[in-house]
């Protein structure tokens, strides 16, 4: 990792690291899993799975003569047999299959699909390059973890093992029964503290692999630049999109100037056009506005069009800051426009005096 990266990573970068199955992983999670599954069946299920394999065996093993062994029979025996032992099975499978699916969809926040890492990769087949996989920092660490693991373990269960010694002298004095159930107990147990450590060597590995992850993810300062520009577009290139759309708008807008009925002004530092049809439109509309050169450039095109100007600061300053072009004008203003256009109109001949 270069001394650069000293951003905290993105959400796009998170994402982006996320669709190419790049996330924080532990694989303890997977033999807790199986442990967590042995503990269930052992300590709650297989009771019921030893009377229900006891109940489909009796006929075999107290009616051995009456099995039929010629060459039809021996295949309907072995389907009963091999219903019997799946129906046996059937949930200690589920569970094993539920804990897995449970564990991984825990560590992934959800469930995904990588397509791209189902297609074979041939490189991996070449014996260097196992042999620089076997070598490499990642697998040391690995190698390590997983032999304190097994030492951890080893003196755990051996002191759990040695505390009972002086209980296997009594083993021989039970009968079969007692004897099951004794050692039944006794690998119950064993398995109960096993998941505990693992849950917590589980927790601790994948809180170290998260932070590793998080720092495999941060960026550089320039990154998080590009990454930037790259979402929101180059500010030069925005820019000048930014200006040709307002010198495009600009031009529809003094294209408008000639066909409106009325320019009001400040007189020279607002100017608003507006144009009003009265079959048509509810309320004039604002079809031009300026400040300044802007305004100066409406007055010139009014007067080469012979539209109307009329002076009103206080409502060209009203029209300019509260409508935008194109927009009807609001209610509040309607008697002072009308005012405005019943002059107009009045002029151009179409009122009576």
């Amino acid at each position: 990792m270069s001394d650069d990266k000293t951003e905290e990573p993105t959400g796009k970068r998170l994402s982006d690291a996320r669709e190419e199955g790049n996330i924080a992983q532990t694989t303890e999670a997977k033999s807790l899993a199986s442990l967590v599954a042995a503990l269930i069946i052992i300590g709650y299920l297989a009771p019921g799975m030893a009377s229900d394999l006891k109940a489909s065996l009796i006929p075999f093993l107290e009616r051995p003569q009456d099995i039929a062994l010629d060459r039809t029979a021996i295949p309907t025996l072995m389907v009963t047999l091999g219903l019997a032992m799946g129906k046996v099975l059937l949930v200690p499978m589920a569970v094993v299959v539920v804990l897995g699916i449970a564990v991984q969809v825990a560590q992934t926040k959800g469930f995904m699909w990588i397509g791209k890492n189902m297609i074979p990769k041939f490189s991996k087949l070449s014996p260097m390059e196992g042999v620089k996989r076997l070598f490499a920092a990642n697998q040391l660490v690995e190698f390590v973890k997983q032999l304190f693991k097994l030492i951890v373990l080893g003196i755990v269960l051996g002191w759990m093992i040695w505390k009972s010694v002086k209980e296997f002298e009594n083993l021989a004095d039970l009968d079969l029964m007692a004897l099951m159930e004794y050692i039944h107990d006794k690998v119950y147990w064993m398995i109960f503290v096993t998941v505990l450590m693992m849950a917590a060597l589980a927790l601790a590995d994948y809180l170290f692999q998260y932070w590793r992850w998080m720092e495999k993810m941060k960026m550089s300062k320039q990154e998080v630049k590009d990454e930037h520009k790259n979402q929101e577009g180059d500010p030069q290139i925005k820019a000048r999109l930014r200006s040709l759309r307002m010198q495009r708008a600009r031009k529809r807008m003094m294209a408008a100037v000639p066909m409106s009925d009325v320019i009001v002004t400040n007189p020279t530092h607002y100017a608003v056009a507006l144009k009003y049809d009265a079959e048509a439109m509810n309320a004039p509309v604002l079809v031009a506005k300026g400040a300044d050169l802007v305004a100066k450039r409406i007055r010139d095109l009014g007067t080469e069009h012979d539209v109307p100007i009329v002076e009103n600061p206080p409502l060209a300053r009203a029209l300019y800051a509260t409508v935008e072009l194109d927009q009807e004008v609001p209610p509040e203003h309607y008697k002072a426009v009308a005012e405005v256009i019943g002059y107009v109109m009045r002029l151009k001949g179409n009122i009576a005096h």
